[in-house]
């Protein structure tokens, strides 16, 4: 058969569905043993790049590599979300709508071409997510070692902090235009139907990326505002209410 688009959107939610079901076991694991936190982030988050790596080199497509992908990430973010929630109430909740909003914006942006994909943007989008996946490895690096309060390199409450979660977003963002053109183009190019799961794979690498983006965004944000209060800024917690911020929190 050939790549369909109901193929993707398929393959897709199910590998969706695995995130989040692995996800809610990975919280409720966290949520009942906060020892777990630790090996189970790290081992979603090196176990998943390690599997990306493989998938994204190996020649042929694997089905139960891409699968187990989407479970390692769902330990990820199940094991990540219950650490940001701890500190910042409410900023999960807001940074999946703010993610699933993001998903249906760029869609439509890039559908009725306000966003447009060329093989220009693909070459300059590609360089710039090597630029940034080399200084996310070192920022995971530094901050287990203590710097920015283990925030990295930015901290979790400076300008240049919330500057770098707005560069990650931008990029995750677009970088589900990219994947909404790849759909397209294979679909066009009547590619074998084996290919409609690394496709569906491509867009939950994108949105379990622009989800971890958007909870850094937001979390620095309310650091921020909180930050602010402490010098003695007048109203401040009105500018982040959109964001989920509650004064009495």
């Amino acid at each position: 058969g050939q790549v369909t688009l109901d193929d993707v959107v398929m393959k897709t939610l199910g590998l969706f569905s695995i995130v989040i079901l692995v996800g809610a076991a990975s919280w409720f694991a966290v949520a009942g043993n906060d020892r777990l936190t630790l090996p189970l982030l790290l081992g979603g988050m090196f176990g998943g790049l390690a599997v990306g790596l493989v998938i994204a080199f190996k020649k042929t497509i694997s089905v139960p590599l891409i699968v187990l992908y989407s479970v390692l990430e769902g330990v990820l973010v199940g094991a990540i979300s219950p650490v940001f929630e701890s500190r910042y109430p409410g900023v999960v909740s807001t940074a999946v709508i703010a993610t699933l909003s993001t998903f249906a914006g760029m869609f439509l942006a890039w559908k009725f071409g306000v966003i447009r994909v060329t093989d220009r943007s693909r070459r300059i989008f590609g360089m710039a997510l090597v630029g940034y996946l080399l200084f996310s490895l070192v920022n995971v690096v530094v901050s287990f070692m203590g710097v920015g309060h283990s925030w990295g390199i930015g901290g979790r409450h400076s300008v240049v902090g919330i500057g770098i979660s707005v560069l990650g977003v931008g990029l995750a963002s677009y970088s589900l235009a990219i994947d909404f053109d790849s759909v397209d183009r294979a679909v066009a190019a009547k590619l074998p139907e084996k290919y409609s799961w690394l496709l569906a794979h491509g867009l939950i690498v994108t949105l379990v990326w622009l989800y971890l983006e958007i909870l850094r965004l937001l979390s620095r944000m309310r650091s921020w505002a909180r930050s602010d209060e402490r010098r003695g800024g007048k109203e401040w917690w009105s500018r982040w209410a959109p964001y989920g911020y509650n004064k009495n929190t």
